[in-house]
């Protein structure tokens, strides 16, 4: 909960739901995420964690590669960075909604005196009616590139600033199960209390943009589920996702969290 009493939420969002699955970020998809977090104002806070900035730069950059494509990665989240912030800025200021940047790294976890400042920045952010937008540093990071399309961050950052509940939005209908996923009907597992038998239902791989996958969302409901924060992976593509999902609308996986 947060200070204000309203119930605090981490969104997370990844590459693909922001391009929609296209090779471009969607101003429109900003839009109806800037929509929904006036509508739902009175009752939660929002913090989002966003991934995007290397798709960004890939609209209109090519990059000659010195060497690792690390590099050429990292080089491409510094250029796309600003254009992410301003795109979600200009989407977010026509509907009265005041953004901020936050840009993390996993050693700022690892550090008491890190882990204090993020958490009474976030705060002050919040009192103040700006919404925090939260990347990794990838020119000094390499984490998220390598490790799932900061999945890991905002489970990290949630468990840090005590959020009440994770939304992963992605571009499927939550976890299927295993058995459905050759289908034409893709089966979604609707609750989890198990997160091991989880692990057994998931199909490896990563997304098309993203450098993440259901593996990667499953470790950061882990990570959650220890510290009593429900998560729900979400299909992010169509307009309204959040809302849908609260009133039940549309299918989703539901990480419950330990009693």
């Amino acid at each position: 909960m947060g200070r204000s009493g309203k119930k605090r939420v981490l969104l997370k969002i990844g590459t693909n739901t922001l391009t929609k699955e296209t090779n471009q970020i969607s101003r429109g998809k900003i839009e109806d995420i800037g929509r929904q977090i006036s509508l739902l104002n009175e009752d939660y806070e929002f913090v989002i964690v966003s991934s995007g900035a290397i798709a960004v730069a890939k609209q209109f950059v090519k990059l000659e590669s010195n060497g690792r494509e690390i590099n050429v990665k990292q080089a491409l989240a510094a250029i796309g960075q600003p254009h992410l912030m301003r795109i979600f800025q200009e989407n977010f200021r026509e509907l009265g909604l005041l953004t901020s940047q936050c840009l993390l790294s996993y050693a700022d976890f690892n550090r008491e005196k890190s882990k204090e400042n993020i958490v009474n920045t976030i705060n002050v952010l919040i009192d103040n009616h700006y919404i925090p937008i939260i990347n990794e540093n990838d020119t000094v990071a390499t984490d998220e590139i390598q490790f799932g399309d900061n999945d890991k961050l905002a489970a990290l950052t949630a468990a840090l600033i005590g959020a009440d509940l994770v939304i992963i939005a992605t571009n499927t209908d939550g976890i299927y199960t295993k058995s459905s996923i050759g289908n034409d009907i893709k089966s979604t597992i609707e609750e989890v209390r198990d997160l091991k038998e989880l692990r057994n239902e998931i199909a490896d791989g990563k997304s098309s943009q993203g450098t993440g996958g259901m593996l990667s969302k499953i470790e950061a409901a882990e990570i959650l589920k220890n510290e009593k924060i429900e998560t729900w992976i979400v299909n992010g593509i169509g307009d309204n996702f959040m809302i849908n999902a609260m009133n039940k609308q549309i299918p989703f996986t539901k990480i419950l969290k330990d009693q």
